[in-house]
């Protein structure tokens, strides 16, 4: 096996832990960024530091000095980032107008300038070595912005936006760009979902609460009949790590209940996208 120095963020709960655990025991080097590791994270830090092949940085993503020096961290020790795993995020859902300025700006530093920043700074040493990774992790939600989830949404389709670009800007310098989408699973961030901070909106909504409330119901009653396990989507980036370059696919969506209709939706546009390279004479792109 080629052992691979993998950057994992968000490792201190859900899809993060998980894939932490997942890609280390193939034997795969891993630095797994927690925030505040001396504070309320203590005990998760500590736990992931007893993992064989696994290093735990304190990060706050949202910083650019923090996530530099950790990247120098890791090029110091190892030389090299070969994967890019950009898993944290923060969840909003809630009447749209309820968001402030302030909120939205708050989930996009988390949800998309956040990996950008990471993306960034990883990519000029994946490109010196002709080989890398990245894989974002998304959600079916920024393939559909549902009503209630649309702050959320908005931020997953951005950062599909840089993704799918992205994916064919440095294909042919050999790095591949993946995007994982999950359904709804049960795992910490949905239980640290945000709302809006203006409630003086959403006593004029009432008339579709029963709305918003049979979303919220739907949800739940996924999780007890379908049980979704977060590992199911560590299990997806283990996958895309372990094929070779150049054959993992853009999009590969995690949801047991309603995956079926946002696989058909990304067939749908990825079919029309490549129609629109072709038109703006990219077509070299695809191959």
């Amino acid at each position: 096996m080629n052992r691979k120095i993998v950057l994992i963020t968000g490792t201190n709960s859900g899809f993060g832990w998980f894939t932490a655990h997942s890609v280390a025991a193939l034997g795969h080097k891993v630095y797994a960024t927690i925030r505040d590791i001396d504070g309320k994270n203590a005990d998760k830090a500590k736990a992931l530091e007893q993992v064989e092949n696994v290093t735990v940085l304190d990060v706050s993503l949202t910083d650019e000095i923090s996530v530099k020096s950790a990247i120098d961290t890791i090029i110091a020790k190892e030389g090299r980032i070969d994967v890019l795993v950009n898993n944290a995020g923060a969840a909003m859902f809630g009447v749209a107008e309820s968001a402030t300025t302030d909120d939205v700006q708050r989930l996009f530093d988390v949800n998309v300038i956040a990996p950008w920043r990471l993306m960034k700074l990883v990519l000029p040493y994946m490109r010196k070595q002709s080989d890398g990774l990245i894989i974002n992790v998304s959600s079916g939600w920024g393939r559909f912005a549902a009503p209630f989830t649309v702050v959320y949404s908005a931020s997953k389709f951005a950062l599909e936006g840089l993704s799918e670009g992205l994916h064919y800007e440095v294909r042919p310098l050999g790095v591949d760009v993946a995007i994982v989408q999950p359904g709804a699973f049960p795992t910490e961030m949905s239980q640290k979902i945000q709302t809006g901070y203006d409630e003086s909106v959403v006593d004029d909504y009432k008339a579709i609460n029963n709305v918003s409330n049979k979303l919220f119901a739907a949800i739940g009653q996924m999780f007890e009949t379908v049980n979704p396990n977060p590992q199911e989507v560590a299990d997806a980036i283990v996958n895309l790590i372990s094929l070779p370059k150049g054959q993992r696919p853009l999009r590969t969506v995690v949801d047991r209940p309603t995956g079926e209709i946002t696989k058909r939706a990304n067939e749908a546009v990825q079919a029309e996208f490549e129609n629109v390279l072709k038109a703006f004479g990219m077509e070299d792109l695809l191959a």
